[in-house]
């Protein structure tokens, strides 16, 4: 095999509450991650080395978290990967609070380990992503989880099979860094309780889920467009909106998918990036 095309899909997070400040300078976090089939095409071959990507403001040089992912993938296994070839197709907004590159990052690495016959393991997978991205691990497994410490301990939930959900990304952007150093400077912030919470979860309540959940970074991340894109999509039927990540997107959650179409032909006419997404029940999809 010299050639080999995956879906990278993006993720949202149900849940995400920010619990505190780790002594290695990572944050401590509570999450319930979910895949959606909005997603990146990613190819990767055997070839001359280089990095394509259809976004021209993405970079594609050793910034770029897909050779991150080769230079992990290498360093882990001793494998000499300087003859990978990757291109993007890019559909995920980028700085958007989506995973995207670190949807494209976990495509890679499960490419290389099928090019060059490693088999292996998800746990290994795994850890060689969190060395390179928080949100790596769970794109390489995906569906729907509880994503503890940084986004690294992982554990299966029943899925939302029953919703659609409409994405909207305002024209700003939110500094991932800037989101956390906000956190650090805000007293007071407010915790789900996690404990009934995930019994809901667990049973698949999702209504009820809904009803307990947050994002902490909504209390101090400030997004211009995220109140008027909340009222449209609960005029237009959402049980349940949220930012997801750290921002900007914010997401709807429809019991009706014609409601879900149209919220997002509402939303198109002020806001620049919409999609109408289902559940993916995995993070990586291998299209041939």
């Amino acid at each position: 095999m010299d050639k080999i095309i995956l879906r990278a899909n993006a993720k949202i997070n149900l849940l995400l509450d920010v619990t505190g400040k780790l002594p290695n300078g990572y944050h401590s976090l509570n999450m319930i991650m979910q895949s959606v089939d909005l997603a990146d095409v990613v190819t990767v071959e055997r070839g001359e080395r280089a990095l394509f990507c259809s976004d021209p403001a993405i970079p594609t040089d050793a910034r770029n978290i897909a050779w991150k992912a080769v230079e992990a993938f290498a360093a882990a296994t001793g494998i000499d990967c300087a003859d990978t070839r990757i291109t993007i197709e890019k559909h995920i907004p980028s700085a958007a609070g989506l995973a995207g590159g670190s949807a494209d990052g976990a495509a890679v690495l499960t490419a290389l380990d099928r090019l060059h016959g490693t088999a292996l393991s998800a746990d290994r997978l795994c850890r060689i992503g969190a060395s390179f991205g928080a949100d790596v691990p769970f794109c390489l497994t995906g569906g729907t989880r509880l994503a503890l410490n940084i986004g690294d301990v992982l554990a299966p939930l029943p899925p939302p099979e029953s919703f659609t959900f409409v994405l909207a990304k305002p024209a700003c952007s939110v500094s991932t860094k800037e989101a956390y150093d906000a956190f650090d400077q805000t007293a007071g912030v407010s915790h789900v309780d996690l404990t009934a919470l995930l019994f809901d979860a667990a049973k698949g309540d999702w209504e009820r889920v809904l009803c307990r959940t947050c994002n902490t970074f909504e209390q101090f991340v400030e997004v211009a467009d995220r109140v008027p894109i909340k009222s449209v999509m609960r005029r237009c039927g959402s049980v349940f909106s949220m930012m997801s990540g750290s921002g900007p997107t914010v997401f709807g959650v429809f019991r009706a998918r014609e409601n879900a179409e149209a919220c997002a032909e509402e939303l198109r006419r002020t806001i620049p990036d919409v999609f109408v997404c289902d559940p993916a029940p995995a993070g990586v999809c291998v299209l041939s």
